[in-house]
Parts: C-alpha cells; sequence; structure tokens
C-alpha cells in the first residue's frame, strides 16, 4: 500500500509540475499557441515603432514621424509571396475601402511593410501596389532597406521570418495598429477584416465624440 502511495504521490507530481511549465509556456493559461502567446506579450508591452528609415513605392524616405498625429494600420509581407501576403493584403483592401473616407490620410494612414527589401525596390513596390488599389499616399508600400534596421523592426513586433531554398518565406501575418503616437495599440487577426474595419472606426469614432 505504501508503495502505491508513493506512485500516486510521485505522478502527482509530475502532473502538478507539468501544469506549472505548461501555464508559465502559454502566459498563464491565457494562451494555447505560440501565436496567441505572442499577441498577448506584444498587447501587454504596447511597443514604440523604432525609427528606422522606410523608403516607399515612390522612392521617398522617412521614419514613422512622418505619420506623427496619425493612427497607422500595418501589415508585414514581401511581394513575391504567393500565398498569405496574398490574403492578408486583399484583407487590408477590405478593411480600407471601409474606412470613412474624411479620415484616411488626416487621422489614418496604412502601412504594408515589406521584409524583402532586396527584391522589393520602389518599382516592385509600385506594380505590388497597383493590384490592392493602394495609392501611395493614404495607403502606402515600404520597406526597410537597412539589415539591422529591418531585424529591429521584426523583433520589435515579433515577425517571424523564416527564407526558404526557394526565395521565398515562411512567416506569420496580422494586422498591427499603432495610436497617434507610434505605439502599437492593437493586434488584429489578418483574417477577420471585417472585425478590424470595425474596431478601427470605433477608435476613430471615439476621437470625434461620436
Amino acid at each position: 500500500m505504501k508503495t502505491n502511495r508513493r506512485h500516486t504521490l510521485a505522478i502527482a507530481a509530475v502532473l502538478v509540475a507539468g501544469l506549472i511549465l505548461f501555464g508559465a509556456g502559454t502566459d498563464g493559461f491565457r494562451a494555447f499557441t505560440s501565436e496567441a502567446a505572442r499577441v498577448n506579450r506584444l498587447m501587454k508591452e504596447k511597443p514604440p515603432f523604432p525609427e528606422v528609415v522606410l523608403e516607399d513605392s515612390n522612392g521617398r524616405t522617412y521614419t514613422i514621424s512622418e505619420f506623427r498625429n496619425k493612427y497607422v494600420l500595418m501589415s508585414f509581407m514581401y511581394t513575391s509571396c504567393p500565398d498569405l501576403c496574398v490574403i492578408t493584403e486583399m484583407n487590408m483592401a477590405q478593411i480600407y475601402a471601409r474606412m470613412p473616407e474624411q479620415d484616411l490620410g488626416e487621422n489614418l494612414v496604412f502601412l504594408s511593410i515589406s521584409f524583402d527589401p532586396k527584391r522589393d525596390d520602389p518599382a516592385a513596390l509600385d506594380r505590388y501596389r497597383n493590384h490592392f488599389g493602394s495609392d501611395g499616399e493614404t495607403w502606402r508600400m515600404v520597406r526597410v532597406p537597412d539589415r539591422e534596421e529591418l531585424d529591429l523592426l521584426l523583433k520589435r513586433f515579433g515577425v517571424i521570418v523564416i527564407p526558404d531554398r526557394d526565395g521565398n518565406f515562411a512567416h506569420n501575418s496580422a494586422f498591427y495598429l499603432l495610436d497617434r503616437n507610434g505605439r502599437l495599440l492593437k493586434v488584429m487577426d489578418y483574417d477577420k477584416p471585417e472585425e478590424a474595419a470595425k474596431v478601427v472606426t470605433a477608435i476613430l469614432e471615439n476621437d470625434r465624440g461620436e
């Protein structure tokens, strides 16, 4: 009997230890996937967008201060992407079409950021933006030419980019909303554009006191 009891207690101890480790690895049971844990971390930290140099489809260069006092809705992509980026940018276009016209450019800008700066030069970005109805102003497609700055930006927002042998990348995707001070405000599902549009519209309406 004593042996069975010791065996039961040992099993219980292992289970408790496993639950503790599981809880620590999933942000205290609030997240059950690495992506959910990433989003939870970002929403807790609310990191600022770093002062990296952006280059857009018109060849203009600037930092995030270009959009001071405006909300910025961002995505990360590369123009050679055969699948996920296309879906993300198509859904970005849906959100863009739902935004109040008076806010576009005035209170809100859209930013699609390439993590493949070697191939995505301004000419490639210009071709790509035309596929999705980006006007190059209120919705800009940009790259970060400097590799170290790009790595800093990707790390800051937890964007995972893994190159393969065919010149493509495995990566995650989401919509990121920056507040008027360039700090992360929301992370939203790239596959739910209607929900994202409602969130952004509600924030803009709240600012106007509607």
